[in-house]
């Protein structure tokens, strides 16, 4: 199950404040690091967007939190989550398989940030797309959301993420929206399963 929000007008002081009254106070603690609006902002309403589909799956209360050894948060009775933000919108999925998900405004990358996060093979297919920056997000997203999934995060070989068998993956790209997002789930049966 998926929200996304990318009515990012309501990104506010007073929608930060309201928020901060809602929220246990470890996740006030998590959104106060950040200096900025923005960054408390999304800490906050990706919070409120995890318990809203929790609520929807019939699960009233927060869950115990746990962190793995990368530093990736699970809840210890499931099910599994994922949260991304960029500057256009808020992503927040559950899943009862490992999930990652990863929203990215589409922006330039420089060469050296292409060479150093692509393979060849995937190098090309940006040069020659129709749109290179929307080819560089959508796969950046694609990479992203695996290691995420994984719960690795980007100590994986960027350029061999998307080798693997053991996911599913969609990437969303609509012409009219300034984002893209990915969504990497286990998948149900790995080829070692076979």
């Amino acid at each position: 199950m998926l929200l996304i929000d990318d009515d990012m007008k309501k990104c506010t002081e007073q929608e930060v404040e309201r928020l901060l009254r809602i929220v246990p106070s470890p996740r006030r603690d998590d959104a106060l690091r950040y200096k900025h609006t923005f960054g408390r902002y999304c800490c906050l309403r990706s919070w409120e967007m995890l318990m809203e589909l929790l609520s929807r799956e019939g699960i009233p209360n927060m869950p115990t939190w746990r962190y793995n050894e990368y530093g990736k948060p699970y809840l210890v009775q499931g099910p599994y989550f994922s949260i991304s933000h960029c500057k256009q919108a808020i992503l927040v999925a559950i899943s009862d398989r490992e999930i990652g998900v990863d929203v990215e405004s589409i922006r330039r990358a420089d060469d050296s940030l292409v060479r150093r996060t692509m393979n060849e093979t995937e190098q090309a297919r940006i040069a020659s797309a129709p749109d290179p920056q929307r080819a560089f997000i959508a796969l950046w997203t694609r990479k992203e959301a695996v290691v995420k999934m994984r719960g690795t995060g980007i100590l994986d070989d960027l350029h061999r993420v998307l080798d693997g068998q053991d996911y599913l993956l969609q990437t969303v790209d609509r012409p009219d929206t300034p984002y893209i997002y990915s969504v990497a789930e286990k998948a149900l049966f790995s080829d070692a399963d076979h």
